[in-house]
């Protein structure tokens, strides 16, 4: 078996040699048609765009991102291909609550108030949003989830509608893996008219996908006073991002909330169990 492998994925080398005839490292931004037609497997990371541009004509039957998300993966082409794909859904769920964790006790001191009492509007309750609504409830918050797709599944009683969000929470915070279409699209779920909705205006937390919220209305949320403050980790077009969003966020950084050494690891075993 011929994997390729991007060479940046750490921790990868030491097991993936024991369970592979032939392993070839490569940036993963230098994968092309070429380099891939002969292999049987991809493990990758979001820099990789797999689509039918990459693996038409190839040998590739499976791809594995050591991500949780998997918008670079071109799922529609694969099932047209036969190719199975894999995710590490979970892998920095812990990193990500933490992350949370530190932003709300850093907008508690700048409140000089309590967090006790308020309410958290959660989108997306999966792995992360699961730890999120933890933390929040430890620090004495009042939990909203939000999560169509689980809903749907499970029924009402834990879920609310977007619209209930939106008129009670005092923050909000996405956890919605990028879908673009489908029953339950999330590019832009955080447009212009779910802004103007907001009726007490909340904290916008987002440390999900950049495309989730479209940028020109978060920032006239912002100048307009429709959200009180925004904690942000992901962007559109990253990593070229509007420097004046950047700016006007309460915490703005550059995608690492999940970028921790326990969630590096757990990525790489997940994609190799898969």
């Amino acid at each position: 078996m011929k994997v390729i492998v991007d060479n940046k994925i750490p921790f990868i080398r030491e097991a993936i040699e024991h369970i592979a005839d032939e392993v070839v490292y490569a940036p993963g931004n230098a994968f092309t048609p070429e380099l891939v037609k002969d292999a049987d497997a991809l493990v990758i990371r979001t820099r990789t765009r797999c689509d039918r541009a990459l693996l038409e004509g190839s040998q590739v039957r499976f791809i594995a991102t050591a991500t949780i998300g998997f918008d670079h993966i071109d799922t529609a082409y694969c099932r047209e291909a036969g190719i199975q794909w894999a995710n590490a859904p979970g892998c920095n769920a812990p990193s990500v609550a933490q992350y949370l964790h530190s932003a709300l006790l850093l907008l508690q001191m700048k409140r000089d108030k309590p967090l006790t009492g308020l309410t958290m509007g959660i989108v997306g309750v999966g792995h992360v949003g699961s730890l999120v609504a933890e933390v929040a409830g430890d620090l004495g918050m009042k939990i909203l989830l939000n999560d169509p797709p689980r809903e749907a599944q499970e029924g009402p009683g834990r879920f609310h509608p977007l619209h209930r969000l939106a008129e009670e929470a005092d923050f909000i915070s996405l956890h919605v893996p990028l879908v673009r279409e489908g029953q339950y699209p999330t590019f832009h779920l955080a447009d212009e008219a779910f802004f103007h909705s907001l009726r007490r205006k909340p904290v916008f937390i987002n440390t999900s996908r950049g495309e989730v919220a479209d940028t020109p209305a978060l920032l006239h949320a912002l100048e307009s006073g429709e959200i009180s403050d925004a904690v942000i980790d992901v962007w559109e077009n990253e990593p070229d991002i509007d420097r004046t969003l950047l700016a006007k966020a309460f915490i703005g950084t550059p995608h690492i909330a999940g970028y921790s050494a326990d969630g590096k690891a757990n990525a790489t075993r997940m994609a190799l169990t898969a």
